[in-house]
């Protein structure tokens, strides 16, 4: 790794774990996290979980894991421009969606609803609660003792009332301030990979078109150069000239304002830039307002689509019955989580064994929560 700039994340200043241990042996402490997130059951279940289209629907769409794959490729590089800390990117893209429901987000709109009474769920600070808490892997430890760093950057937003309860890692939401550039950097390549990805998918399923797209700026830019260069390329490897060159468009324009905004604000350190009062990681105006024209356009395109629709519709409906048969009579679930419940419902009443419910519910993969709504619901299966 090259010499990280005054600014950056660094490991000999790392605020720490929250339970105390020696460090690594030739890794840095961020390497450390990467790894564990790495080697997490969460992190694996991702490859099952919904971005836009439920697994079942094809083996070529993009799923949880490769996407969080992609955001850390896209994040990876560009914290190498700007003499950031590498590994502590890639952990925090890494980690940015264990916490996911099945479903996407149409099964975290379902658990959410059912969780109000309860406090709510949100797929961001859950992705917090499996790294802390959720995770069982070490004798010394519940969840994975990552470092302050990669935690903060996980908790991307929350609110006031969850923030009050999560210590030093909430406090920026109470006070005000930013995470750090590394943060920053994970949660702005996430947008950009969700954008541009969900364009490919989009069009390899059929329910977007290459001249409806022409609508959206920054697609038809590219769509013209590239048609102008290769006239004759067959459509998938025009769709994909197009994405690749939209992908390096905003990255470049990324780079080049982000560094800009560093040059005049000269922060000294990452304590800096944590009470800078906006981000220092951002798009020139131009470029966001092209990229939110292209994200208002997949909302109403893509998202909205009358066949995404319908598979969101069956599985929020599996998603609430699963809670409501789950949260009814808890001795339906497996051993181990009937357990939890009964320890969380000690300690916090019927809000404890919500949480339990809805930890499970969320920990599951798409075809698992199919699996377990048939068991439970279709007269047919009564294995």
């Amino acid at each position: 790794m090259s010499a990280l700039a005054p600014f950056a994340a660094s490991p000999e200043r790392s605020r720490g774990r929250r339970y105390p241990e020696a460090p690594p042996q030739y890794r840095s402490p961020f390497q450390r996290d990467r790894d564990r997130i790495v080697h997490s059951a969460a992190f694996r279940r991702l490859e099952y979980k919904t971005q836009v289209f439920v697994n079942h629907e094809g083996d070529m769409f993009r799923t949880r894991l490769t996407h969080s794959i992609e955001v850390a490729q896209i994040a990876r590089a560009i914290a190498r421009a700007l003499g950031l800390n590498e590994d502590l990117t890639e952990a925090v893209s890494l980690a940015h969606d264990l916490g996911h429901t099945p479903f996407g987000h149409a099964g975290q709109d379902t658990l959410n609803d059912c969780m109000k009474p309860f406090g709510g769920f949100e797929h961001n600070l859950q992705s917090l609660r499996v790294v802390d808490e959720l995770e069982e892997r070490y004798a010394d430890f519940p969840g994975l003792n990552l470092t302050y760093e990669t935690r903060e950057g996980i908790l991307k937003h929350c609110s006031r009332a969850d923030a009050a309860t999560l210590g030093e890692v909430g406090r920026r939401f109470l006070e005000g301030g930013q995470p750090g550039l590394e943060a920053q950097v994970a949660n702005i390549a996430d947008a950009i990979a969700y954008n541009d990805h969900d364009v490919d998918d989009g069009i390899r399923a059929g329910l977007l078109s290459l001249q409806q797209l022409r609508e959206v700026t920054l697609f038809d830019e590219q769509y013209q150069l590239v048609v102008a260069t290769w006239p004759e390329l067959p459509e998938r490897r025009l769709v994909h000239e197009i994405v690749r060159r939209m992908i390096n468009r905003q990255v470049v324009d990324l780079l080049e304002t982000s560094l800009a905004s560093l040059a005049e604000v000269a922060p000294p350190d990452i304590d800096a830039v944590r009470a800078y009062a906006t981000p220092l990681i951002r798009f020139s105006p131009a470029m966001g307002a092209l990229h939110q024209q292209m994200k208002s356009f997949l909302m109403t395109h893509l998202y909205r689509h009358y066949r995404v629709l319908r598979m969101m519709g069956k599985s929020q409906r599996v998603v609430k019955e699963l809670f409501d048969a789950f949260f009814s009579e808890p001795r339906l679930l497996p051993p181990e989580h009937q357990r939890l419940v009964k320890v969380r419902e000690q300690a916090h009443g019927e809000t404890g064994r919500a949480r339990a419910v809805a930890d499970y519910i969320a920990g599951m993969t798409d075809r698992y929560a199919l699996l377990e709504h048939r068991k439970l619901f279709s007269p047919s299966d009564l294995t």
